[in-house]
């Protein structure tokens, strides 16, 4: 388990799943954690999402990477969950994601100390001097996210993107370890 300022990062439950399949079901919340990928992420059946969780979250390997579920420090409630995966230890580098389905935890800085919280194990822990992700330029609130915590564009795939009748920029984005104090 992490802690961070304002959440704990901790191994997915199954009990977790319930809340992730109505948060995936939520189609504004679809939106924004998926992207063009939403139709497939708000289909899963939570069935599916069980044997997922049986198969590949119970068990940890560095390389392939790690699933947390996001609890809050103050009242203990399930929020989200973030990850870390395409580990590369020879570049020392990874790719990681967050998102925050209930909604009364939205722009109230959870966001940014989830990503504090999961960058300072990767750089600290993992030994990883590299952290990328990557999301649509829709994704306004989550692009300031990750500029606050020092992420910078590195990089735009124009158009790749089709959520609700509009195209939509893929906005790359990088952290390297040397640029966090």
């Amino acid at each position: 388990m992490l802690k961070g300022e304002k959440v704990e990062l901790r191994a997915v439950t199954k009990e977790d799943l319930k809340d992730q399949y109505k948060w995936r079901n939520d189609e504004a919340f679809a939106n924004l954690a998926a992207g063009s990928d939403a139709f497939q992420y708000n289909n899963t059946p939570l069935e599916t999402m069980e044997a997922f969780y049986e198969k590949n979250l119970t068990t940890v390997d560095v390389q392939q990477g790690c699933v947390f579920s996001v609890y809050t420090l103050t009242d203990g409630k399930h929020i989200g969950k973030c990850d870390y995966r395409d580990v590369n230890l020879v570049t020392r580098t990874a790719t990681i994601g967050l998102s925050i389905g209930e909604r009364d935890y939205w722009n109230e800085g959870y966001g940014s100390d989830i990503i504090h919280t999961l960058v300072r194990h990767l750089f600290n822990s993992l030994n990883l001097r590299r952290i990328q992700l990557d999301t649509w330029s829709g994704n306004k609130r989550a692009i300031k996210a990750y500029e606050k915590c020092g992420f910078e564009i590195e990089g735009r795939l124009r158009e790749n993107e089709y959520i609700d009748g509009a195209y939509y920029d893929t906005i790359m984005m990088g952290l390297l370890r040397s640029s966090v104090s």
